[in-house]
């Protein structure tokens, strides 16, 4: 294509040709000039009509594909739901997806809501103000979420353009497990330091004395040591016993015991021991086996412990009753004294770590405050139902119910 000022240049190189010819072949001034005239107009009506310059070819714009949205992909929304924790998909703020755990901890309403509305926290609410920044977010605990007591932790993770997904997670019991860790360490120290103490000053009295102590006074003083050194020594043994029962709790028995030959025992030791009130022990059980798959050793621990509170904590004088029943396919161990009772706030802490309803009368009798703690985890490596009933003023009955071995 041939623009403007080419269009000019090759219709006045015609007409000079054509003069050019013309001359040559003899025409005269006049033809000449008026041929000249009339290619110079044609030359200027086509330099008129022809455009300054054509328009350079354009390529054909690329069609953009539109942006793909993981979070409102099918496949997306069914590993959604198979997720134990909260997640949520937002779309800049706008909630667009919740899983069902997400939807029992939040409620139904957060799919289409304002996510800074659907998490109710006042630190969720500036953290979120932020969720589309470039900066990235830090993980934010949450704490008394959504109740008091509890701890969440909330973290996102982008995704293209401005979608988001939002992970909540449970950290109350990994927290209450580090306080119980805590409380376990401090308590045990506290337990061991009391009675160190005591022997402490009274050794430190006896020295002090030089020998001049009557025989009655040192004697009462080293009874005292005797006492105290015993406390810790049965302290010891219940913090090595609780330690071992959970490192066992993940591993059920497999050998076959008989339950009523281990209670048999266990009674035998104790009245045959120098432990108060031997002869209030009533045995009230057959002479028939009670096969169940167990670990004869903590059964027995598991035994000894509730008879020996029962017998701590009853009234002097009272029966100790020990029974075994048959409850379909379990078998129940129940232990039942005739003492003081204990309040019904106090039932559900009775088998915390060194937790005790009446402090001084615990230390009195000797107790470290482990006895229930072991019972219980013995009972649920066991599988064994645990229970405890008591009023006041009548007594108090603990028993667990276990499973019996097969075809018993």
């Amino acid at each position: 294509m041939f623009d403007r000022l080419s269009s000019l240049v090759a219709a006045l190189t015609l007409i000079a040709v054509a003069a050019i010819f013309a001359a040559l072949a003899g025409g005269d001034a006049l033809t000449i000039v008026i041929l000249a005239l009339a290619g110079i107009v044609g030359a200027a009506a086509v330099y008129t009509a022809l455009p300054a310059q054509l328009p350079e070819p354009q390529a054909p714009s690329p069609v953009e594909a539109p942006l793909f949205s993981l979070l409102r992909h099918p496949d997306f929304a069914l590993w959604v739901d198979q997720e134990q924790e909260p997640l949520i998909g937002v779309d800049g703020t706008i909630v667009t997806i919740a899983n069902d755990a997400a939807v029992r901890l939040l409620g139904r309403h957060i799919v289409g809501a304002d996510v800074r509305t659907a998490i109710r926290h006042p630190a969720a609410t500036e953290w979120l103000a932020r969720i589309g920044g470039e900066a990235p977010l830090e993980t934010l605990n949450l704490v008394d979420f959504p109740r008091p007591g509890q701890r969440w932790t909330m973290r996102v993770a982008a995704l293209s353009g401005d979608d988001r997904i939002i992970f909540l997670s449970d950290r109350t019991a990994i927290d209450a497990a580090d306080r119980m860790r805590s409380d376990f360490v401090a308590n045990a120290s506290h337990e061991l330091r009391t009675p160190l103490a005591a022997i402490l000053g009274y050794v430190e009295t006896l020295q002090d004395m030089d020998g001049e102590a009557d025989g009655p006074m040192r004697h009462r003083f080293l009874s005292i040591i005797e006492r105290e050194a015993g406390r810790m020594q049965q302290l010891v043994i219940d913090l090595l016993s609780i330690s071992r029962v959970e490192a066992d709790r993940f591993r059920r028995p497999t050998a076959s015991v008989d339950l009523a030959a281990i209670v048999r025992n266990t009674i035998a030791q104790l009245q045959d021991s120098e432990a108060a009130r031997p002869k209030d022990i009533v045995a009230r059980f057959g002479t028939e086996k009670q096969p169940m798959l167990g670990d004869e050793a903590q059964l027995g621990q598991l035994v000894h412990n509730i008879v020996s509170n029962a017998m701590k904590y009853g009234r002097a004088g009272t029966p100790v009753t020990v029974e075994l029943a048959r409850e379909g396919q379990r078998i129940r161990l129940s232990v039942s004294d005739e003492g003081d009772g204990i309040a019904p706030d106090h039932l559900p802490r009775l088998t915390e770590r060194f937790y005790r309803v009446d402090e001084a009368r615990s230390r009195s009798v000797g107790g470290t405050g482990l006895g229930l703690a072991i019972v219980k985890h013995i009972s649920e490596r066991h599988q064994g139902l645990l229970d405890i009933e008591s009023a006041l003023g009548k007594g108090t009955r603990v028993s667990v119910a276990f499973p019996l071995a097969d075809g018993a």
